[in-house]
This record gives C-alpha cells, structure tokens and sequence, in this order.
C-alpha cells in the first residue's frame, strides 16, 4: 500500500468517526416506549363487564417534542370528560440499560389546561420549570417481551394525602393496543383506602398518535 493510499484511508476513518460522535444514536426502545404510550383510551369494556369499575377516558400525548419525551396526561369520568380528576405531565427516560422511568409532574392551575390533549401546542407557553415533580412517584418500566413493558413505583415512596392516604403506589403494564393502571392509596399503617380492589383498570387504545 503506498503512502497516498494510506493518507487517503486515514481521513476517511477520521471523518467517519467524527460523523458517529456528532450524530446521537437513536434509543429505539426508548422511543418505542413512548409511542405505545401515547393515545386515547378508556375502560368502557372493563365497565361492562364489571360493574365495580367506572368506564374512564385517558389521553396521553406528547408535548414539547424539540425538548424530549414529554406526555400530557388527562384522565376523567368518561361522561364526564369537560372535568377531568387528574392531569399531569409524564417525562419518560432511560434509566440503564434494562430499565425506564415515567416521571410524574403536576401543572400550575389545572382549569387552564383541560382538553388541551387535542392542541398539544399550547404548551410552548410554559416550560418544565413552571411544574412541580412528584418525587417519589415515578413509575420504573422494564421491558417483558416485544411491545410490552412493565413497571411499578418504589416501596411507599410517593406520598399521597387523597382520602386519609399516607401513600400512593402504581403498577403499570404497556402493551400495542391497551394500558393496564392499578393506581391504590394507602394509610399509615398499610391499610387500603382508595383504589381498585380487584386488580388494575384496563384502557382498551381507541385513538393512536403514531
């Protein structure tokens, strides 16, 4: 090989391994995550099924995708949708290499924001420094199988004071085409007091965002 060939070869490699170390590599299990949360849902055929669940709505949808993997959360009575129970914003992440966190925010005057799952946009106008985080109350997901993660909150790590509670914890499971949610309360002592009592609520997807 003479010394042109070997010049020739040497910038090649440079150039090459400056294009990977500019270039962030894509997490694709990651982005897979977020996409099979994202959606309209709703337990109508868990309800019809059994009269001790509610047929309740969920919207999931991301917000601010210039800044990461943010989702506007709206969850209501299904009849009752113009007044929503709960509204958050999830920030999914990788944790390591096997495992995700959902972290959980709260908005400052909830009023202002319900419905705005259909006009993600509005969000430009505040940042995630205008929220508030709910330590402790992250949901860690592993992935199960292909298109299937799971995950739940720390041992009495998020604290909840919602009807006489101490604590709150959550399990979740994520698949193509539903959300599995046991969301419970729990009081000082570990009794339950709010929550289902037979296992989580099953949001059947009725609107995909991908």
């Amino acid at each position: 090989m003479n010394y042109f060939c070997c010049i020739a070869m040497i910038l090649a490699l440079s150039i090459a391994c400056k294009k990977n170390t500019s270039e962030p590599k894509t997490d694709h299990e990651l982005s897979e995550l977020f996409a099979l949360m994202q959606g309209s849902f709703n337990s109508e055929r868990q309800a019809m099924a059994d009269s001790t669940y509610y047929n309740i709505s969920l919207h999931m949808y991301p917000i601010w995708e210039d800044r990461g993997n943010f989702l506007y959360v709206e969850q209501a009575l299904n009849t009752m949708q113009d007044r929503p129970y709960r509204q958050r914003v999830y920030e999914v992440t990788r944790v390591n290499d096997s495992m995700f966190s959902s972290a959980i925010y709260t908005l400052p005057a909830d009023s202002l924001w319900i419905g705005t799952w259909r006009t993600p946009q509005v969000f430009d106008s505040i940042s995630k420094q205008d929220l508030s985080l709910r330590t402790g109350c992250e949901v860690l997901l592993k992935r199960i199988t292909d298109k299937n993660f799971k995950g739940k909150t720390g041992i009495k790590t998020c604290e909840s004071a919602l009807r006489g509670a101490s604590y709150a914890t959550s399990e979740v499971e994520i698949f193509t085409d539903k959300i599995v949610s046991w969301d419970r309360g729990f009081d000082s002592i570990g009794k339950h007091v709010w929550g289902a009592e037979k296992g989580g609520y099953i949001f059947d997807k009725i609107a995909s965002n991908y």
